[in-house]
């Protein structure tokens, strides 16, 4: 604000402009409730607040308020430009701020002085902080259950949980992953993930391999679910294996150094009745636990839970790798500028000056004047008379566009 005291039996009041006040942060946080990011599918543009004007008598102006958006846990959030990890949120009410509103700006009470005392000049404020990002999230699930297309992953889920999956008797019949929280013992739970099943060259991106496998990372452990019907079992499991292994992971433990319970499914079948020790020799000679189950009529089911259970409780967490790197802002010096030609005139790059220039009234002859000065102090004005500028050109910088005069 640009004001002055005006009070009868008060000459001369001098300068009484308030601060303008700071705009709101975007601040991402963990919600438990929270369990898809369908909100910005359907949304992609989110601000916060504007600060408010400062007013006279030295007033300043309130703050905006910062706009805090759930995510579920396990989201990633990226720089859509670089693309570096900016935030690994995993822990509820875990929150970070991803981007930064700009401060007030100053009123023309600060910039008097003995020579300028009543100072036809403010700031304008600083513009906050914006980007694109993208949000991934990976499923945070205690054990995922992995095996070939139509193993019975989601019948498994969902004769053990709530989870209603869509089943059906065609390959690829789930084509993302479904959790569901198993209830044992009436207060021990566990969340299996029931990720889609896999094909040979996954680990490659075959088909949706690195889409699915993805998912996977942050399970601690895996039940690897055999086809008793499929006309080579222990040829399907050792293909798993085989992209379970080439997968590389970012988290701990490699995919195929995580305990694994191998479990033979339809065993109300004939041709899974005949494969059964046949596959338990084979997988138990491999040093794997094995059981086997119907997930259509329940046998076995509560066994393999316990053992399971079991298998959880002594598997190691699954903690980040040194090569997950979180890049929160890097530091940059705000002093460096480039200049290019651009549109017939000249473009002046820097994050320092464009900032200024933002905080600028041009339409006040101190303002300009004091903008001149900065340009002059910062060498700005020396590298582009070096560079060729002229008397008329036009200067960019930022979203300003300026004449350059005598």
């Amino acid at each position: 604000m640009i004001s002055f005291r005006r009070e009868a039996h008060v000459p001369r009041g001098g300068p009484d402009g308030g601060d303008g006040g700071h705009g709101g942060d975007v601040v991402f946080y963990v919600d438990s409730n929270v369990s898809s990011l369908v909100k910005f599918h359907r949304n992609v543009h989110f601000r916060a607040e504007n600060g408010r004007h400062g007013g006279k008598s030295r007033k300043t102006g309130a703050s905006g308020d910062t706009l805090r958006l759930p995510v579920p846990p396990g989201t990633l959030i990226r720089s859509a430009d670089s693309g570096d990890l900016l935030a690994d949120l995993t822990e509820p009410e875990q929150e970070v701020v991803i981007l930064a509103g700009g401060r007030g700006g100053r009123g023309n009470i600060h910039f008097a002085n003995s020579v300028q005392q009543a100072p036809l000049l403010a700031e304008r404020g600083e513009p906050g902080e914006e980007a694109w990002l993208l949000l991934e999230l990976k499923l945070i699930a205690d054990v995922g259950i992995v095996g070939v297309p139509n193993a019975g992953k989601s019948t498994l889920l969902t004769a053990v949980s709530a989870a209603r999956p869509k089943v059906a008797n065609y390959p690829f019949t789930t084509l993302q992953p479904n959790l569901g929280v198993v209830t044992i013992d009436d207060y021990q739970t566990m969340v299996l993930a029931d990720i889609p099943g896999l094909i040979e060259g996954a680990a490659e991106g075959v088909g949706l391999g690195h889409e699915f496998l993805r998912h996977i990372e942050r399970t601690r452990m895996l039940i690897h679910l055999l086809d008793g019907a499929a006309k080579e079992p222990l040829t399907d499991w050792a293909m798993i294996n085989q992209e379970l292994a080439l997968y590389d992971t970012s988290l701990g433990l490699r995919l195929d150094e995580r305990p694994q319970l191998v479990v033979l499914n339809k065993m109300d079948l004939p041709d899974a009745q005949a494969w059964e020790p046949i596959i338990e020799e084979e997988v138990r000679k491999a040093g794997y636990p094995f059981c086997s189950i119907s997930a259509v009529t329940g046998q076995g089911v509560q066994a393999m839970l316990y053992k399971t259970k079991q298998m959880l409780d002594e598997a190691p967490e699954v903690a980040p790798a040194a090569s997950e790197e979180v890049v929160i802002r890097a530091a940059e010096d705000e002093n460096v500028f480039t200049i290019e030609r651009e549109d017939g005139g000249w473009r002046v790059h820097g994050r320092k000056i464009e900032r200024i220039a933002a905080m600028t009234y041009f339409e006040f002859e101190a303002t300009l004047l004091r903008f001149q000065q900065i340009l002059e102090s910062m060498g700005i004005s020396e590298a582009l008379e070096e560079a060729g500028v002229e008397v008329g050109d036009t200067v960019y910088i930022g979203d300003d566009t300026l004449e350059w005069a005598e």
